[in-house]
């Protein structure tokens, strides 16, 4: 339902997956799932040698995305250029690696935990590391374990979902839009104010202490939660300029 306009602020958040990296040999998607690019070859690293270069992974970088990606490439997908045999020609990004740990390691496969930015190809990673290494790599295996303040000891098996179904308690499966985003600051409106804002009006903040909840430091932020009196979410407003604020998701 409307929960699905939310997505615009989860795209580029944090996140954070665990994975296995098999060494070796590269392929052409950057995972299991392509063909290989690289002839096969020995593989003779120590797991030091491979944290140490984890290590040398993590910060900021520049990283060229894998050409079977959604990237655009003159209005078309890399993918369709990649999946024709057309040539691809990507542009670094900068992306941001918070923490990348090796979990085990026998040899050829690398289990490992990483966190970064939106927008990170762990693909890339797994085949940049192969390449750093000279006997080649790809991304076997991956599973994100969180985006933003959705983790996996918050998600709902189809079984439960099942189940809750058929006894009618499927509500109790769905967060409520109030729990979303709960790092953002909460600005409480009534009257005038709260009809204003559900008609998308811009507003001045007049005092950062009005905030139900947030950092309690005078300064500007960029996105506020609007609630109505009853604690309802009732829109998300952007910073404008200076105190001006706007509310670009209303939830009417």
């Amino acid at each position: 339902g409307r929960a699905t306009r939310f997505a615009q602020f989860y795209l580029k958040s944090r996140k954070a997956y665990e994975g296995t990296i098999r060494l070796g040999f590269s392929t052409d998607t950057y995972d299991g799932t392509g063909t290989p690019s690289s002839e096969e070859s020995p593989v003779s690293v120590e797991a030091e040698e491979l944290e140490k270069l984890f290590r040398e992974f993590t910060g900021r970088l520049m990283q060229t995305p894998p050409p079977f990606s959604a990237k655009r490439i003159g209005g078309v997908r890399a993918y369709q250029l990649a999946r024709q045999k057309k040539p691809v020609q990507l542009e670094p990004v900068e992306v941001e690696i918070y923490a990348l740990e090796m979990v085990s390691f026998d040899g050829i496969r690398a289990c490992f935990a990483v966190e970064c930015s939106g927008g990170t190809y762990v693909r890339s990673l797994a085949h940049d590391i192969g390449q750093r290494l000279g006997c080649g790599a790809h991304l076997e295996g991956l599973r994100r374990t969180t985006v933003a303040e959705f983790t996996l000891d918050k998600s709902v098996t189809l079984e439960s979902l099942e189940e809750a179904v058929r006894e009618e308690k499927l509500e109790e499966c769905i967060i409520p839009l109030e729990a979303l985003l709960p790092d953002c600051p909460e600005l409480i409106v009534r009257g005038r104010e709260e009809k204003s804002v559900r008609h998308g009006h811009k507003f001045e903040l007049a005092h950062i202490e009005r905030f139900g909840r947030g950092t309690g430091r005078e300064q500007s932020v960029s996105i506020l939660k609007i609630m109505g009196p009853d604690r309802r979410l009732i829109a998300v407003a952007r910073h404008v300029s200076g105190s001006i604020y706007h509310p670009d998701l209303v939830l009417v």
